[in-house]
Parts: structure tokens; sequence; C-alpha cells
């Protein structure tokens, strides 16, 4: 592997360590920009069908304006084990999500 190496403010040079190779650089760029592509983030909660076949119970939508009375629920360990588990709601009537710890 070459290695970069700067003799004086204006010239580089590229160098090997073990043998007595020199390739000099001068008036070209030494930089090439790419744009990487971003990496597609798995769901934590499950995604759109993490509401299918969860359980219904009573509990009062946060939301004023709804009134709803029922939400479904499923419950997560999100975080150390000497916490207690996260309760995820979502309203019957008006879908409005909200979670208790």
């Amino acid at each position: 592997m070459l290695l970069l190496s700067s003799e004086d403010g204006d010239s580089n040079k590229f160098y090997c360590p073990t043998c007595p190779y020199e390739f000099k650089i001068s008036g070209f760029q030494m930089f090439d920009k790419k744009v990487l592509p971003r990496k597609e983030v798995d769901d934590v909660l499950g995604g759109e069908g993490a509401w299918d076949n969860v359980d219904q119970t009573p509990a009062q939508c946060p939301r004023d304006s709804c009134g709803g009375d029922k939400a479904y629920f499923f419950q997560l360990q999100i975080r150390s084990a000497d916490e207690p588990m996260t309760t995820f709601y979502k309203c019957v009537k008006c879908s409005h999500q909200w979670r208790e710890n």
C-alpha cells in the first residue's frame, strides 16, 4: 500500500515504505467526492403490521376532540430489564397513537 507524504507545502508524493518507489503528485485533484446510498432502516416497532392481531382495552384517548374510550395495545421492553415494559396504544375511534411507560 502506498502512503502519502508531504515534502514541502506545495508538492506531495506517494511512496512505498518497503522499497524506494516514489510518485510525485502535482497539478491535479487529490480527492474524490462520492454520494453514498443511505441504508434502509427496519422499523423497530414492526412497521405497518404492528397493529395486526392486537388486543383492545378500555383506555381514554388523550385527544380532547376524540372522546374514544377503547384502544388497541401492545407492550415492548425497550429499556433495560429492571425497568417496566412500555405500553403502546392506538385509539380505535381516531387512530391516534400514544405510549405509557
